[in-house]
């Protein structure tokens, strides 16, 4: 039975018309998480450590934040490593950590003693540089979609099971649909100008710096992830031959061009083995932020680049005559500005949400 991305207790009389049409079957099944009636905010955190190489990395970060992120008050209901090079050189080396509220995130944070020691870093004596970047959706602003039901990712973690078939799916506008503030609120964002993508100038920033950087209007933030660690060698090689080249594509531009569509900053991570930082899990996901979800709309109804990705993964699931086993979801929030948390301890400039503009 097709039943709605929406659970019952979020929702509401619409006063903002959707964009599903009477009637509309989608091309193939999606589930979206669902979470107990209780839950009122959730936390996602990315705690970093940035180095200018990858040969650079001694495991003392990781030992360090594994230290703090499993410690038995409070600890994350979910952690995960991942690793990107950015387009600058740097590699980035992070803990995905994720909590069920607000206050067992918080709780962590201080008896844990990250608290203290994130606020005791001194920038001209890091031989790296840290960052921390945390999430705090308020349930009516977070939606996530899965192809399967079967493969638990981030937020899923602290969900009581998945939905049935979801009516919103596979039609431009989905996305917003499945947000529970959607139905009364049009999201508008803070358009992103040339400034905010501007490089700081080198004598007021620079690597060293401990830059804190404010939170803004509807921000977007959207974690989408690839999983094909279980497919058949027929199905990996079709997905590496045909998915994951114009995926990456796509994930470059918004790297690289972001500015053209509202794209603050996109990092297409590999999941790493915990133990040996490998990226040998055969999963990925990229991570981005724009300025409004309208912008993160048009690029998803526009732009080359993701009418190959959504194009191609239609191809790819006929060819496959829908029985997919590549894994694939997102997540994602539409934020407050008292809902992120942004800073940076001697990193580079660019890195995550850092542009003279923003801070």
């Amino acid at each position: 039975m097709v039943s709605s991305a929406i659970p019952d207790h979020l929702h509401c009389a619409r006063t903002r018309p959707a964009s599903l049409r009477p009637g509309f079957q989608a091309p193939y099944p999606a589930y979206s998480v669902r979470f107990p009636e209780h839950a009122s905010q959730l936390v996602m955190a990315i705690i970093g450590a940035q180095y200018q190489s990858e040969a650079d990395v001694d495991g003392a970060a990781q030992s360090m934040l594994s230290t703090f992120l499993t410690c038995p008050s409070n600890p994350p209901s979910f952690i995960e490593w991942a690793s990107v090079t950015d387009n600058k050189g740097f590699y980035n080396l992070s803990a995905l950590g994720y909590w069920p509220s607000k206050a067992a995130y918080e709780a962590w944070a201080e008896k844990s003693g990250f608290l203290e020691w994130w606020q005791a870093l001194k920038p001209e004596a890091c031989q790296h540089g840290w960052f921390l970047e945390v999430f705090f959706p308020t349930m009516d602003r977070i939606e996530t979609l899965f192809n399967t039901t079967d493969a638990v990712e981030g937020f899923a973690h602290m969900g009581e099971a998945m939905s049935g078939e979801v009516q919103e799916h596979g039609y431009w506008g989905s996305m917003r649909d499945r947000l529970p503030i959607s139905q009364t609120d049009s999201l508008p964002g803070t358009p992103a100008t040339a400034e905010d993508f501007d490089s700081p100038e080198p004598s007021s920033f620079g690597i060293g710096s401990r830059v804190k950087i404010p939170g803004k209007k509807n921000l977007v933030v959207i974690r989408s992830g690839q999983n094909w660690l279980d497919t058949s060698p027929a199905e990996r090689e079709l997905y590496l031959d045909t998915m994951h080249p114009v995926l990456i594509k796509g994930m470059n531009f918004l790297r690289d061009q972001g500015d053209q569509v509202g794209c603050y900053s996109c990092r297409f991570m590999e999941i790493v083995d915990p133990v040996t930082t490998k990226a040998d899990n055969d999963r990925t996901f990229g991570l981005a932020y724009f300025d409004d979800l309208g912008s993160l709309e048009r690029w998803c109804r526009e732009h080359p680049t993701h009418l190959a990705i959504f194009g191609g993964f239609h191809q790819y699931a006929r060819k496959l005559n829908n029985n997919v086993t590549l894994r694939v979801f997102h997540e994602v929030m539409v934020l407050e500005p008292e809902q992120q948390l942004f800073e940076y301890v001697a990193c580079h400039p660019g890195t995550g949400m850092w542009m003279i503009g923003s801070g």
